[in-house]
Order: C-alpha cells, then sequence, then structure tokens
C-alpha cells in the first residue's frame, strides 16, 4: 500500500478517536454543545469518513479498473488540503460559535473551501483513473 494512503487510513481513525472524545465531551457538559457539536460532526464525517474514503478508494478503485493512478502528485496534494481544511473547521466552529470576530468567519469560509477544494481533487483524480480506454 502506498505511504500516502496509510496517512489517509491513519488520519481517518486519529478524527474518529478525536471526534469520540468530543461527543462524550458534549455529554458531560451538555452546557457547551453549542461550540462543539459542530467540531464533533465535521471530525466524524470530513475527518473519519471522508479520510477513510478517500484512503480506501484511492486503494482499491484503481485495482478494480486496471489502472494506474491518475495522478499521485493530486493523492499527496489533495490529502494536505483536505487536512488544512478540516483543522481550519474545527478550530473556527467552536469561535463562530462564541460570536468572536469576522476573522473567525473568515477563517471557517476558507476552510470550507479548502475542504471542497480537496473533494474536487478526489473526484477529478478518481474519475481520470476510471476513464475507460
Amino acid at each position: 500500500m502506498e505511504r500516502i494512503i496509510v496517512w489517509y487510513l491513519r488520519m481517518s481513525l486519529v478524527y474518529f478517536l478525536a471526534g469520540a472524545v468530543i461527543g462524550l465531551s458534549i455529554l458531560l457538559w451538555p452546557g457547551d454543545t453549542d461550540y462543539y457539536l459542530p467540531v464533533h460532526v465535521h471530525l466524524n464525517l470530513l475527518g473519519f469518513m471522508s479520510m477513510m474514503i478517500y484512503g480506501v478508494g484511492y486503494h482499491i478503485l484503481p485495482k478494480f479498473s486496471g489502472r494506474q493512478m491518475y495522478s499521485p502528485k493530486i493523492m499527496k496534494i489533495q490529502f494536505w488540503v483536505a487536512n488544512a481544511g478540516l483543522l481550519g473547521m474545527a478550530v473556527g466552529w467552536p469561535l463562530v460559535a462564541t460570536g468572536d470576530s469576522l476573522l473567525s468567519v473568515n477563517l471557517l469560509v476558507a476552510s470550507g473551501v479548502l475542504s471542497l477544494i480537496a473533494v474536487a481533487l478526489f473526484t477529478v483524480n478518481i474519475l481520470k483513473t476510471l476513464k475507460p480506454v
């Protein structure tokens, strides 16, 4: 298995654990739910689920199609973009919930854009890999 794919899977599990810890903390301190519920959701969906899908998809789909990955470089760039977007959201959501400055809203928007770019990179890379001969 390629090293970058292993990193997708590792980060998926790290985000799963972090999301579960935040989920438990929401149960223990329900007064802070407004701050941390979006972080919990994003760590589990964009972190655990998406990173797992990216890693497994990058590993299995080229094998199923009998083709080489269209762009290993896109795969590596997407990894960093996806992580930057998710971590920015994990920081941005609590700041926005506290009514913090326009800077926190901009951080959240920029992080959302990075996450969308990561999804687009994955989509293009996989579609070009699966493209029929």
